[in-house]
């Protein structure tokens, strides 16, 4: 597959439990080779790496190849997390964000509408007012998901629509849309042995910039207090933003519920209930 898709015959593989593989090429250069799960996967991630890319801030890895179902990358050599590292990542990041979409929910060039978040769908429809997105594109869709599921009971969901319902009041001051990686958990932070920070697996499209930045804490990040400097000194977030890190989180612990179960679905409840305490 990385032959035909770059053109190199490939003289060795190594391959885990799950994709991505690194196969190495005759020049010796190795590369990554994943396979989309899903129609459209493989397109979303090449158009939101590309999109990601085009804003000459965060480090993304080049896309050598692909096809309808597979995607070949430039293999990044990681080393390990350090201070100096986490400074410059937290710049490029608030430069990324502020690199703009055309709307809330706006796609990648070339992407479509209806993309993924790790395995779950996520549907790309822009719209101009970020509390409405939020609640209609990104909250209840999977807070329907999870009631369907059995995963958060009927008296919880009621908490999360409060939220939904009192968004405006709750969102702070209005911002233009961001270009977010919109999956920025920890596992899609490389950090290079080369001191830089590269982006991997991106469900990219138009946002509110503190969606990202939630997310960063939501799930750790080494060095999340010098990446939030470095983003602090390129780009503050509006007043307040800390205390709205719950309301940003409620999109990926309800994706996480949806795809994981119960124990999201708490956390769903709770982040709701302290973005209503405020």
């Amino acid at each position: 597959m990385a032959a035909r898709l770059t053109g190199r015959r490939a003289t060795g593989a190594r391959a885990g439990p799950g994709s991505p593989a690194e196969v190495t090429l005759e020049d010796g250069t190795v590369v990554m080779v994943k396979r989309g799960d899903a129609p459209g996967a493989v397109r979303a991630e090449v158009s939101g790496l590309r999109w990601l890319g085009a804003a000459g801030a965060v480090r993304v890895p080049a896309v050598l190849g692909h096809d309808a179902r597979w995607l070949v990358t430039e293999r990044v050599p990681t080393g390990r997390p350090d201070a100096a590292a986490a400074l410059r990542f937290g710049h490029t990041l608030a430069a990324l964000h502020l690199a703009g979409a055309p709307a809330f929910g706006a796609p990648p060039p070339g992407g479509a509408e209806e993309a993924f978040i790790g395995r779950a769908p996520l549907r790309n429809t822009p719209g101009d007012d970020w509390p409405r997105w939020y609640a209609e594109h990104r909250v209840l869709p999977y807070l329907r998901d999870a009631v369907d599921a059995g995963t958060l009971r009927p008296g919880e969901a009621a908490v999360i629509e409060e939220v939904c319902a009192r968004l405006p009041d709750l969102a702070g001051p209005a911002e233009p849309p961001a270009r977010l990686h919109g999956d920025l958990w920890n596992g899609n932070v490389l950090w290079g042995a080369d001191g830089e920070v590269r982006l991997i697996d991106p469900a990219a499209h138009g946002g509110h910039r503190e969606t990202d930045l939630a997310m960063l804490r939501l799930f750790g990040c080494p060095h999340l207090d010098r990446v939030l400097a470095g983003y602090q000194e390129a780009a503050p977030p509006a007043d307040g933003w800390r205390d709205r890190v719950g309301l940003h989180q409620l999109f990926p612990l309800l994706v996480h519920a949806v795809l994981f179960g119960r124990g999201y679905a708490e956390q769903a409840v709770t982040a709701a209930r302290g973005a209503l305490a405020g």
